[in-house]
């Protein structure tokens, strides 16, 4: 349902100044914020100033799409001039005009979420421009809608006037706010030291927890639910505050400072991962890790981990060593295990060496790679080095006293590394320090990914590649088993995805010929996700089929859906909208 607001001639200068007037009131009265009223004021002005350059005389209009959240606007601007005669080449950006033609157009699909435009030489310029409502924005029914359009009536006698005082009073505004940002910026680049000796005390806190788990089974599950509510609850908090800094939220930073950030987000991480090391442990012996396998070079996870030890070297005498690979080390295995096996490792090494180095480097052997850490510490005799892998055990050394563990992160560096398909060891001896090393398969066997996670069957990756690709989003195990019988037999192939952030990564890896998304799944916003891929220059020619529960068609046939289909769904309904859509005459080109 489209509700229309206000609409508007443009004849002369004057015009042009009232459109931009027109819709920053417009936008500030649906909700938008002050950035997002500035973006869709200059969108219609420019695209409002082409009309009046290139036709004379137009009209836009204002209208809200949709009865349900979220909610559509939509400006529509039109003409009936020349029209564009080379409207790709101007779309481009690759159009000399002496006039700047094709500016406008270009700065307006940038500024909105959804861009549309159709003309013919002689026919006119037909412009859609739509943004999606925020999340917070009250819903606005035609009660609603009509009262907006009675404000609007009168407009100011003097628009030029008017609209330049407004422009100056955001000016002002936007200093302000950078002036405050910036003083922001200067407190919490001091509370960054603070904040790296925060982190360091954290790890110091987690070991001496950790050591209360040696004394019976009804002490260790009740540490083990304190420490995930007590430690996961600050280090969230640390981990969101650096994504914000990094995200530029309230201001730019320096190389430097992001640097530093970087580490602070890395060694969070960190943390959340070893307070997860004893839960890790169980869910083994139960088989419930998850192994996720991706591509990665062995030099960025160097990096990565150099970035994320540093703080362990504040007041160390030792110094930590990367080898970075000569040639590019490439694997297909999960970063995140081999990393932390490596991070034990390490942390070992630092702890035993008074004075001296830790060297870490990797070690190609056909179809295997070997990493290794070696310190220059006190060593391990022969007679032990059996049960360092053993979990609880410690060995006896005059260093105990200062360096406290539970002995559990050695065992589970041996039980990461068998469901890597590979296997830990060391070399030592007392007085001339210990070499640890994990050697990997490259390439991580399928087995081993499905062997660590039964539960993930339903939505395994089909191995066949024949037939079209349909990325189905659908985080129902039942009814993603459903569509995978659905499409068994036909010239179709299921790529699964339980997420947007899965769709993503499935698509990276291969363009479908066609994508079934559920409108209800956890925690996402499937239909910015959907407007964002139809105003994507690369994705919007694959069809996209809605399947769901909910009983909005024209919203989603708003934001670019093809097809809508109300769940349950039938295999016959289903084999035809493919059909029809997977179809060389149905791709639509879109200019």
């Amino acid at each position: 349902m489209s509700l229309r607001v206000l609409s508007l001639s443009v004849a002369a200068e004057v015009d042009v100044v009232a459109s931009r007037q027109r819709a920053r009131q417009i936008a500030a009265l649906c909700g938008f914020g002050t950035q997002d009223q500035a973006r869709i004021a200059t969108a219609v002005s420019e695209l409002a100033r082409n009309v009046y350059n290139y036709a004379n005389s137009g009209r836009i209009e204002f209208a809200v799409e949709g009865v349900t959240a979220p909610q559509v606007l939509v400006i529509t601007i039109e003409d009936r001039g020349p029209g564009i005669a080379d409207l790709d080449l101007v779309l481009s950006g690759r159009y000399q005009s002496r006039t700047g033609m094709g500016l406008g157009l270009i700065g307006a699909r940038r500024l909105m979420d959804q861009f549309d435009i159709r003309s013919a030489p002689g026919q006119g310029v037909t412009v859609t421009l739509k943004k999606l409502l925020p999340p917070e924005a009250p819903l606005l029914s035609p009660a609603a809608v009509g009262a907006m359009g009675a404000q609007l009536h009168a407009l100011p006698a003097d628009v030029a006037l008017s609209e330049m005082r407004q422009q100056n009073k955001e000016l002002l505004a936007t200093l302000a706010e950078l002036k405050a940002r910036q003083d922001e910026l200067v407190q919490l680049t001091r509370e960054l030291e603070d904040t790296n000796r925060g982190v360091v005390a954290l790890y110091a806190e987690l070991d001496q927890q950790a050591d209360h788990l040696r004394r019976a089974d009804e002490m260790k599950t009740r540490f083990l639910s304190n420490m995930s509510h007590e430690f996961r609850t600050p280090l969230s908090s640390i981990r969101a505050l650096s994504k914000l800094l990094l995200g530029r939220a309230d201001g730019d930073l320096g190389a430097e400072q992001e640097r530093q950030v970087g580490y602070i987000l890395k060694s969070a991480d960190s943390l959340s991962e070893l307070v997860d090391d004893l839960l890790d442990l169980a869910k083994i012996e139960a088989g419930k890790i998850d192994v996720h396998a991706e591509h990665f070079d062995a030099a960025d996870m160097f990096s990565a981990l150099r970035g994320m030890l540093r703080p362990l070297l504040v007041s160390s005498r030792v110094e930590l060593l990367f080898d970075m690979p000569p040639e590019p080390l490439r694997m297909n295995s999960d970063e995140a295990k081999l990393s932390q096996i490596l991070r034990n490792f390490i942390s070992n090494a630092l702890k035993f060496t008074e004075q001296g180095q830790v060297r870490v480097w990797a070690e190609a052997h056909g179809a295997e790679v070997r990493f290794l850490v070696r310190d220059s510490g006190i060593g391990i005799a022969p007679e032990h080095q059996h049960i360092v892998f053993e979990e609880f055990s410690q060995l006896p050394s005059h260093l105990q006293r200062h360096v406290k563990g539970t002995g559990l992160g050695l065992p589970l560096c041996r039980k990461l590394a068998a469901l890597l398909g590979g296997s830990v060891g060391v070399v030592s001896a007392p007085g001339e320090g210990s070499t640890f090393h994990v050697t990997l398969p490259r390439h991580l066997a399928p087995h081993s990914a499905s062997h660590a996670e039964p539960h993930a069957a339903p939505y395994a990756q089909e191995r066949e590649r024949d037939g079209l690709p349909v990325l189905i989003v659908e985080d129902d195990a039942t009814t993603m088993v459903l569509y995978r019988g659905y499409l068994r037999g036909t010239p179709f192939r299921a790529v699964c995805a339980r997420s947007l952030w899965e769709a993503e990564q499935a698509w990276n890896d291969e363009a479908p010929a066609a994508v079934i998304l559920d409108l209800r799944l956890n925690g996402s916003d499937t239909w910015r996700w959907l407007a964002q891929t139809k105003n994507d220059e690369r994705r919007k020619h694959v069809p996209i089929l809605i399947a769901s529960e909910l009983a909005d068609r024209q919203k989603a046939f708003a934001l670019g859906a093809e097809a809508y289909l109300v769940k349950p769904l039938t295999r016959e309904d289903l084999l035809v909208q493919l059909r029809t859509l997977c179809t060389p005459h149905h791709r639509r080109e879109v200019l």
